[in-house]
Parts: structure tokens; sequence; C-alpha cells
């Protein structure tokens, strides 16, 4: 019952929405655009391969850091 008027609150608010609706597309375009573009672009996937490529990668990036500290 509780879960329920929860529910038909938030349905009912976005329902009666005007400005926030744009708002929440903009919000939502934005984390589309910093999870989705900018991850393909500055954060590369290293791990590309076999397992037992992936696992020496890892363990010499480990190793590199573990060494540098």
């Amino acid at each position: 019952m509780l879960l329920r008027r929860i529910v038909k609150f938030y349905v009912e608010g976005f329902r009666s929405m005007t400005l926030g609706r744009t708002l929440w597309f903009i919000i939502l375009l934005k984390l589309f655009i910093m999870f989705a573009v900018l991850k393909a672009f500055f954060f590369p996937s290293y791990l590309q391969g076999e397992p037992e490529e992936k696992e020496a990668t890892v363990a010499s990036e480990l190793t590199d850091r573990a060494a540098t500290e």
C-alpha cells in the first residue's frame, strides 16, 4: 500500500511538470555525454584479447605501481 502511494505520488508529479521535463531531459543528456561519449575518448580499454593477456597486463600494472611507491 505504501509503495503504491509513493509510485502514484511520483507519477502524478512528473505528469504535471512543464519546465521540469525540459530540465530532466538536459540532465539525462549530460549524463549520456559524460558516460558514453567521454568514456570512449578519454578512457580507452587496455584489457583486450585473451584472458592470459588480461592477467599479464593487470599483473604488470600492479607491480609497476607498487614499485614506484
